[in-house]
């Protein structure tokens, strides 16, 4: 089975309809809170060139989706 992350915000609703959507889906992944984690938001913005919009989704090391439904957040870069 493919790993799966989840790059989000605990301030953004997107962040948490995809959330709910993959544990809805039974789908196992990882989550990381690019607020609260400095190394998980230079992580995300590296895979997802320089992008900072949330929630972001990576498969096997690949961004499949940015935002939720035509929607995202902005988040800071907190390097």
């Amino acid at each position: 089975m493919a790993a799966i992350e989840l790059y989000g915000s605990s301030q953004c609703p997107y962040t948490r309809e995809l959330r709910e959507w993959l544990e809805w889906t039974r789908r196992d992944f990882t989550e990381y809170d690019v607020d609260a984690d400095p190394e998980a938001n230079a992580r995300m913005r590296s895979l997802n060139n320089g992008g900072r919009s949330v929630p972001v989704l990576i498969e096997d090391g690949k961004v499949i989706q940015v935002g939720w439904q035509g929607r995202s957040c902005v988040v800071l870069a907190t390097d």
